[in-house]
């Protein structure tokens, strides 16, 4: 499934392209990232062997990295257009994120770290924040874990918690980077089942980077990464 000619792509990402580094011949490292548009509530897993620009490009999407060329576009707003702190307020709103490392707030409780992710771009009020971070923990089984804290909590659990505070906003886009590379298969199984269950819920478009063969056959449509990285030779000086 790709976007209508009538609907705007809620993903369109366009000859972008990475400075990485420099090489040992004095020449660039860059990531070329795969041409890719997606419509609202399409599932993509972008895939290819590990250091291949797959969370590159997570990063580039979420706007936690600028391409130095090319063009990113999520939900029709250009976020090379946007300064940093519009950008967090944009990122908050429109743009769900859960890692492999779960990246919980290790001093918050579970009800404490779902709220906290709800402040981001401001698109609850203060006043339902508990009342949203509520529900969506029920949602992922874990309404009786609400006062634990993070290291009190199983591995899948943590996974649970990090689902509900990425989603628990209505984003418009969720990312996910190796969301099962820390669980044994059951555990994995049950945190795909739960993102393929609310993101169908919340029309949520989702992009999930995985070397995991298993995992990608759960997606309708893949993109490789294989072939991002090139490293390109010195100009040659007169």
């Amino acid at each position: 499934m790709t976007a209508s000619a009538e609907e705007a792509p809620l993903l369109h990402v366009h000859g972008a392209r990475v400075l990485l580094g420099r090489n040992g011949r004095g020449g660039n490292v860059v990531a070329r990232l795969p041409d890719l548009e997606m419509a609202a509530g399409e599932r993509v897993a972008l895939t290819g062997p590990s250091g291949c620009g797959k969370s590159t490009f997570l990063n580039v999407v979420s706007g936690l990295r600028v391409p130095d060329e090319g063009a990113v576009r999520v939900d029709g707003t250009d976020l090379a257009r946007l300064n940093p702190a519009a950008l967090d307020v944009f990122r908050g709103r429109k743009i769900g994120f859960v890692h492999q490392t779960f990246h919980l707030l290790h001093g918050f409780s579970v009800l404490d770290n779902v709220m906290a992710g709800l402040r981001f771009g401001r698109v609850v009020p203060a006043g339902q924040r508990k009342q949203r971070a509520l529900e969506i923990l029920d949602e992922v089984g874990l309404s009786h874990r609400l006062r634990a804290y993070p290291h009190k909590l199983s591995v899948g659990e943590r996974q649970r918690v990090a689902i509900a505070r990425a989603l628990a906003g209505h984003p418009k886009l969720l990312l996910a980077d190796e969301p099962t590379g820390a669980l044994d298969p059951a555990a994995g199984d049950k945190a795909v089942e739960l993102m393929e269950t609310l993101c169908a819920k919340l029309n949520c478009g989702w992009l999930c980077v995985t070397h995991d063969e298993r995992l990608a056959r759960r997606f309708p449509r893949r993109v490789s990464c294989a072939d991002a990285i090139e490293s390109e030779q010195a100009e040659a000086t007169s």
